[in-house]
């Protein structure tokens, strides 16, 4: 098994690389290290409409100075949409379309996901209302009573996990209103088709696990082993990210940026004098916490 380990890390090229991206890096990283694996690195550009011209390349650079190697090619989300539109083929039964804006699913108050998103009624399960025309492709999850309605994971930093799709998520979106194909598909294409044996991400992500093992099984694609590690906040109790004003990351002094990254994640790291002697003694703990 160890030799077959493939991890990512997959970015959204939103703008630079910030702490609480570098925490979500550092432990796929870390992780893939462990296990002797491989560490792939995968542009999520999906939703290009939050794409900044220039980042990806300042996150490739970025890794580059933190000492952070990948395998194998970059791949880019948005090069790939053929294999999104193929999978979303193969879902024929599973799926329809939806005329619902988004004041109209909030307003129907059936409640809120966990992620923060309303949940969706079912309105338009047996068809679009008359006058109104389609905005986006949702997937049927199963009703109370059917198979695969309840999704259970082990989780190896939180332990087992549960989430019952149609009480806690509802039916959701596979294409969007913008033309977009959703995180939800593209991830789980990616992931199977790239060989991701061990998701390793924040926790901001821990609600979308249970819609992509769903994806997988109907897609008959393997699911991976998930890890879903602590996300930094920032003084407000926020999760840390562009969109709540983080700072990038200081490139010149990469290695105290390190260090207090892996402080967060509390890894028993005295001191280091160099990025090179920094990754060794972080592999090191961190094959003692997680390395089986």
């Amino acid at each position: 098994m160890m030799n077959k380990y493939t991890g990512r890390f997959a970015p959204s090229p939103s703008g630079p690389l910030h702490a609480g991206s570098l925490v979500a890096a550092m432990a796929s990283y870390l992780d893939a290290k462990a296990h002797q694996g491989q560490w792939l690195v995968r542009i999520e550009d999906i939703d290009e409409m939050r794409t900044v011209a220039g980042a990806s390349d300042a996150i490739m650079q970025a890794l580059t100075i933190f000492g952070m190697r990948h395998d194998g090619e970059v791949v880019v989300q948005s090069q790939r949409k053929p294999l999104y539109q193929a999978a979303f083929k193969r879902l024929a039964g599973h799926t329809y379309a939806c005329g619902c804006t988004r004041k109209e699913i909030t307003d129907s108050r059936l409640g809120i996901a966990a992620d923060g998103a309303a949940i969706y009624p079912g309105t338009c399960r047996d068809g679009i209302s008359a006058g109104k025309v389609a905005r986006t492709l949702r997937l049927r999850v199963p009703d109370i009573g059917q198979e695969n309605e309840t999704v259970t994971f082990n989780d190896r930093w939180l332990g087992q996990l549960t989430q019952h799709l149609a009480t806690e998520v509802g039916d959701f979106v596979l294409k969007r209103a913008d033309g977009y194909w959703a995180y939800q598909l593209a991830v789980v294409v990616d992931d199977a088709d790239q060989g991701i044996t061990h998701v390793v991400r924040g926790t901001d992500l821990l609600e979308s696990t249970g819609r992509q093992i769903y994806l997988q099984r109907l897609l008959d694609l393997p699911t991976p082993s998930y890890m879903h590690v602590p996300v930094v906040l920032n003084e407000v109790g926020e999760k840390l990210s562009k969109q709540t004003g983080a700072a990038p990351l200081d490139l010149n002094n990469p290695l105290t940026e390190l260090l207090r990254a892996a402080r967060f994640m509390q890894l028993q790291i005295d001191h280091a004098d160099s990025i090179a002697e920094f990754w060794q003694k972080a592999v090191a703990d961190w094959t003692r916490r997680f390395g089986n």
